[in-house]
């Protein structure tokens, strides 16, 4: 496998788990940088402060030279003052001043213009590559006005700026880069079960549908693989059912055609120029193609239901009412031709579900009705309610009942099943309308209830479904 492969997984999820990941750490950086700012402010402050105790005793340590009042003034540094400069030689220094910015005691680089008022001024100046901190303020003293400044040249702010790159950039920089490598290589590695299902799935044929394992997989990665076997096995399930689906439709149209093909070659060898048709063949031809052309209808219907199955199409209320008069109509000329009552009891009432298919099922449950049950008797088209204790309320009822022949118990399961019939059942049915009927009763999560007519004569065919209820408002 190319590297590409590896990073085409999900360069967003990798990218989104190294942004979670580094920025916390880069947030920490920022924050530890900051209080070491605030820190190293703190101690500046101390620092101004202590400068600023100091500024008196400085002024009260000059001293008035006696000999000439043009000599510069002396200086008696006090005990204190005395210790400061002691502790930090070559770091801090003073200076006095005159009106005019003269240093006349003290370091001459300390020389600048006197502060314009009598409070203290502070000022950072850089002098052979030492930062120093300086206070300054004009002070009436034995000597007359001058200018007193202190500097010291520990000033933490200042030299934390300065080795802002060697103290906080440069081991934050570090710590990202090790961060960065480090969270890299644990993504990728924590990644790796996802690399190898995805060569799982992609190395697999089209045909192949068996499962992923599971129990090697990480607890985290375990409930993907069990979506994909669920999705496998559902799959496999539909391509199993196409697949039976063909080979049934297959065998099922098989006879019929094969009757319609030896008629057609029976009359085409029988004649010579013309071929006469006898009424008797003319009927054959007739009913074979009104068999082969239902069972086509039949087989499309069952499809279009299989494929119904795994839909996600919403669902429309559909009115039981107004589908019993439809499906009542369409057979009114069929059990008039047997001599069959074929009556409603209807109760207005809406399910939500597919119209078409629930059509397709009534008309299924009708069709046999009337084809199996004897001239003269009796078919019930109802539709209402009925309480169902197993769901704790009321549920909508569409029913078929008949007095015909009915079916023994042992063999209503069976009924179901595709292209089964009854033994000695008569007629030319294909064994499909019960079968369509109650994969239609699934496709709306219900289930085809079969039992015994009226009295015990007969056959009723059941379906429930949720009825649609109007939501009250608050």
């Amino acid at each position: 496998m190319s590297p590409s492969q590896h990073v085409n997984l999900g360069p967003g999820l990798q990218r989104r788990l190294l942004l979670l990941l580094l920025a916390p750490l880069l947030l920490l950086a920022a924050i530890n940088t900051w209080f070491d700012y605030q820190l190293a402010d703190s101690v500046a402050i101390q620092q101004d402060r202590q400068l600023l105790t100091l500024v008196p005793q400085l002024a009260d340590s000059i001293l008035i030279r006696s000999t000439s009042p043009q000599d510069p003034p002396a200086l008696r540094l006090s005990p204190v003052l005395a210790d400061f400069l002691e502790a930090r030689p070559h770091k801090a220094t003073y200076a006095v001043l005159n009106s005019d910015g003269k240093v006349l005691l003290g370091d001459a680089w300390l020389g600048d213009y006197p502060p314009n008022t009598h409070e203290p001024e502070f000022s950072s100046q850089e002098y052979e590559g030492v930062v120093y901190r300086i206070v300054s303020q004009r002070i009436l003293s034995a000597a007359g006005e001058l200018t007193v400044r202190l500097a010291d040249g520990t000033d933490v702010r200042m030299q934390w700026f300065q080795r802002l790159w060697f103290k906080v950039l440069l081991p934050n920089l570090v710590l990202a880069i090790g961060a960065v490598l480090a969270v890299n290589w644990a993504v990728r590695r924590a990644l790796r079960p996802l690399l190898e299902l995805k060569d799982a799935v992609e190395g697999r044929s089209p045909r192949d549908l068996s499962p992923l394992d599971a129990a090697g997989s990480p607890e985290e990665v375990r409930p993907l693989v069990n979506s994909l076997n669920r999705l496998f096995d559902l799959v496999n399930a539909q391509a199993e059912g196409q697949r039976r689906f063909v080979a049934d439709a297959a065998h099922q149209l098989r006879t019929p055609l094969a009757g319609l093909q030896a008629q057609v070659e029976a009359w085409a060898l029988a004649g010579k120029d013309t071929i006469t048709l006898s009424a008797e063949q003319i009927r054959k031809l007739r009913d074979a193609t009104r068999r082969t052309s239902q069972l086509a209808a039949q087989l499309l219907a069952l499809s279009r239901a299989d494929a119904r199955s795994g839909s996600q199409e919403p669902r429309q209320p559909v009115s039981l009412k107004w589908l019993c008069e439809q499906v009542l109509e369409e057979y009114l000329d069929a059990a008039a031709a047997k001599h069959i009552d074929l009556g409603l009891e209807v109760v207005d009432i809406e399910v939500s579900g597919y119209s078409w298919l629930l059509r397709e099922l009534l008309s299924n449950l009708v069709d046999n009705a009337v084809r199996y049950t004897q001239p003269g008797g009796h078919i019930t088209l109802r539709c209402g309610e009925r309480w169902a204790f197993g769901h704790g309320h009321a549920q909508a009822l569409l029913e078929v009942e008949d007095n015909g022949p009915g079916v023994p118990p042992q063999e209503r399961t069976r009924m179901l099943g595709r292209f089964y019939r009854l033994p000695g059942t008569p007629g030319d049915g294909n064994g499909l309308g019960l079968a369509i009927a109650d994969e239609i009763a699934r496709v709306h999560h219900s289930q085809l209830q079969i039992q015994s007519g009226h009295q015990g004569v007969g056959l009723r065919c059941t379906l429930l479904l949720e009825p649609v209820r109007e939501s009250s408002n608050p």
